[in-house]
């Protein structure tokens, strides 16, 4: 069944959209100029055509936040603009997507989506040494491109007139491949030669035009209909939950009460959490410390939520065993949250509310859930 979802996921982050009587945009033919564009960059300048005036080759990247493949090229993009600044060549990416196009199962493979508050600290936090530019308001000049896929590159010479339009290598996988079909192009350019091969087929996720998003509200319709219910959870089965022997997933815990105001102020972010990484090896499970006559409290609230994830409530007595048994280290207060590897390694204990970001980037990079396919 999980083979099954994976496929899903993967034909929803590349055909998602293509209906609707709404072409995507044809791509900029070799020989083209470059059309001129300002956007905005994730260090806070504006960025046009002008910006890379006195380069003789320039290189454009279409590319983004949350595509398992985009982020492959990542250390390899990185890696071009190291190598070639000293050549003549100067880098620019522009994330052509518009955020309210994507949904919440597109982003099983991230910790961000493509907003450009995201875009900013992925720079950060990666240290990209080219501009990072936000197209996904208007993509008014990531039209004027037609890029297929992140990430797609386009080269253009001295007189910006394009000289080779695709992939940037065909191993998706890091460390598999070295650029080199971008690397050729630039190379022969640099050596005033013609590319060989000025045109490659490019693989990875489409582009999420604004028009593309009717899926969306399908896709939230079908998540508000799965069903929510609220099992009764003795202490014998909380150990099992926490000693996670059978479930071949990463497992995240939270305890939580609807008498907890920020219990209940953050499990739509764990539903977030949950709805984005639900058709990889992982779960979401809720334990709730109401007492057993207030369940129906505690379901009424889940419903609420649309938390279609496995939902317990604890009907023993004794809430510090409880505790011991979920984890020595927690103190006590509500809520609390847990991640736990197959097996029963605690891998991340949080007394209090989450950060949401910090909490995706440590699912995504946890082994058993990872960036790439």
């Amino acid at each position: 069944m999980n083979k099954i979802f994976i496929v899903i996921g993967l034909l929803m982050c590349n055909f998602i959209g293509m209906t609707q009587g709404h072409p995507d945009p044809a791509t900029l033919a070799i020989g083209a100029s470059a059309p001129d564009f300002k956007l905005p960059g994730t260090d806070g300048r504006y960025y046009s055509l002008a910006d890379f005036k006195s380069s003789p080759i320039l290189v454009i990247i279409f590319s983004c936040n949350h595509c398992p493949t985009a982020q492959a090229y990542e250390s390899r993009i990185i890696q071009l603009v190291n190598d070639y600044k000293s050549k003549g060549v100067a880098f620019a990416v522009i994330s052509p997507n518009d955020p309210k196009a994507i949904n919440l199962g597109e982003l099983g493979y991230t910790d961000m989506s493509d907003t450009f508050e995201e875009m900013k600290i992925r720079y950060r936090e990666k240290g990209y040494n080219f501009p990072y530019l936000y197209d996904g308001d208007t993509q008014a000049s990531s039209l004027k491109y037609g890029p297929i896929a992140t990430p797609h590159a386009f080269v253009f010479d001295a007189a910006r007139k394009l000289q080779y339009a695709g992939r940037i290598d065909a191993k998706e996988k890091p460390g598999t491949g070295q650029s080199e079909d971008i690397r050729a192009a630039l190379d022969a350019m640099i050596a005033g030669k013609i590319v060989a091969v000025p045109v490659t087929k490019t693989f990875g996720c489409s582009i999420k035009w604004a028009w593309k998003n009717e899926y969306n509200a399908k896709l939230a319709a079908q998540w508000a209909a799965l069903p929510v219910d609220l099992k009764d959870l003795d202490l014998k089965s909380v150990d099992a939950l926490v000693k996670n022997e059978s479930s071949g997933k990463l497992r995240l815990i939270n305890i939580w009460a609807t008498w907890c105001g920020p219990c209940v102020q953050e499990i739509p972010e764990f539903i977030t959490i949950d709805r984005m990484y639900r058709e990889r090896d992982f779960e979401f499970i809720t334990i709730s410390l109401d007492q057993p006559e207030k369940k129906a409290k505690a379901l009424e609230r889940l419903k609420k939520m649309e938390a279609s994830n496995a939902n317990y409530i604890f009907t023993g007595e004794d809430k510090y065993a409880l505790i011991e048994k979920i984890d020595p280290k927690w103190q006590g207060a509500l809520p609390y949250t847990l991640l736990v590897e197959p097996g029963g390694k605690i891998v991340y204990g949080k007394q209090g509310t989450i950060n949401p970001q910090e909490l995706k980037k440590i699912i995504v990079e946890n082994k058993m859930i990872g960036r790439y396919y």
